[in-house]
């Protein structure tokens, strides 16, 4: 197929207004990252490896709507279950990290020092359309069923389970797990189920809060812990090491709070300007939305908001109009995605919630980030590309 004639099939039946969205949040994420990377000069070519990855993005966003999962899932679905775990196997050898200690980065060999990723944010397209693939094959006799429920809950440990002891990437691990619940929600799962599970588990983190982890010194002084310690306290009205763990957060909340309604102005932020790397760390990646709330105050929180909103919705309702149920289930599983990691990355930077590293999409930093997110998004717009006829009303009829 010929590229023009390509580009005007797309235009016609692929997600431009996705897109369009999708290219406003990374631009505003540009913005955002220009100011927070300039008041450290080995940080200031952010923004120009950020905007080369847009344009990837975006070349990959059109040419994944031409790809049709649903087909490729039918006979290959074994191959993005190994890739997955594949990509995840990577960070046995060359897993780096940060000063918290977890590998979530991997540096192939050769090509390390110009560009590195995160197998979590790869492997996450790979589960959702092996989940979707799973779920919809078990729904001829009933998605809700133990048998079900239990190869759900067998694959989505796999994958959490191996980030969790390769990486210690428990951020990451989180959004697998809300991914998971979403989906199964969709699917038809009893809310039952979720109810049966969820309040033993919410019992048993109370118990081991208030009676066990306590008496585990080496546990409860661990740098994780230390980072659910500081909300707790933060939420009760105390300070727990305003200096230590609670330090991210305290530099975050007050950059957003001395931003008010409409901000400092652009590049006037004082935290997000300040020389000294401490003043608010992770400006470019993690708290993204802090440097926002300084610098474009509230309404500009807000507007950011609207916009990963925008994104989310539009995912739903591809998600309501797919031709299938595994489309559907994969559209709403991107959309959970998005979600999680949107209220995830707001709760750190608001104290609401620990410190877990997880960016806000298509704002913070990250090549790997982006380029997943779009070819996401892709996905999303080649479902909508292959639309349920409008004189088929059920889908189990396909």
């Amino acid at each position: 197929m010929q590229p023009t004639r390509t580009l005007k099939e797309f235009f016609k039946k692929g997600d431009v207004v996705l897109l369009l969205l999708c290219i406003l949040a990374s631009l505003m994420g540009l913005v955002l990252i220009y100011s927070a990377t300039q008041y450290y000069e080995i940080l200031r070519s952010c923004a120009a490896k950020q905007a080369a990855f847009l344009c990837l993005g975006v070349i990959a966003y059109v040419w994944v709507t031409f790809i049709d999962i649903e087909f490729l899932m039918e006979k290959w679905w074994w191959v993005f279950l190994l890739l997955g775990l594949g990509v995840i196997l990577t960070i046995v050898p060359w897993g780096e990290g940060g000063d918290s200690g977890n590998k979530s980065w991997v540096y192939l060999p050769v090509i390390g020092k110009y560009f590195g990723f995160q197998p979590g944010e790869i492997a996450k397209l790979a589960y959702i359309v092996v989940l979707a693939w799973l779920i919809n094959k078990e729904r001829p006799q009933g998605p809700g069923r133990f048998s079900a429920i239990v190869k759900y809950v067998i694959l989505t440990g796999v994958f959490a389970g191996m980030l969790a002891v390769l990486s210690g990437d428990w951020g990451m691990v989180l959004v697998y797990l809300f991914i998971f619940a979403a989906m199964a929600w969709v699917a038809g799962v009893s809310k039952w189920w979720f109810i049966g599970l969820g309040v033993p588990m919410a019992g048993a983190v109370v118990f081991l809060w208030h009676f066990i982890l306590p008496r585990i010194e080496k546990l409860w002084n661990h740098y994780t812990m230390k980072r659910f310690r500081v909300v707790v306290e933060h939420l009760k009205g105390n300070n727990f090491e305003p200096r230590g763990a609670g330090w991210q957060q305290s530099r975050s909340l007050l950059a957003i709070g001395s931003g008010r309604l409409t901000g400092m102005g652009f590049m006037n932020g004082t935290q997000t300007h300040s020389p000294l790397r401490e003043s608010l760390p992770a400006r470019h990646t993690d708290n993204i939305f802090a440097v926002c709330g300084e610098e474009f105050g509230m309404i500009g929180c807000c507007v950011v908001l609207l916009v990963l909103l925008a994104i989310i919705l539009r995912c739903i309702w591809v998600s309501r109009r797919a031709r299938s149920y595994m489309s559907a289930y994969i559209a709403m599983g991107i959309a959970a995605m998005l979600m999680a990691q949107t209220v995830i990355n707001v709760a750190m930077c608001l104290y609401v919630g620990p410190v877990i590293g997880v960016t806000l999409p298509f704002f913070s930093y990250g090549g790997s980030s982006t380029l997943t997110l779009f070819i996401a998004m892709g996905l999303v717009s080649g479902i909508k590309m292959r639309p349920l006829p409008s004189w088929l009303k059920d889908r189990s009829q396909l």
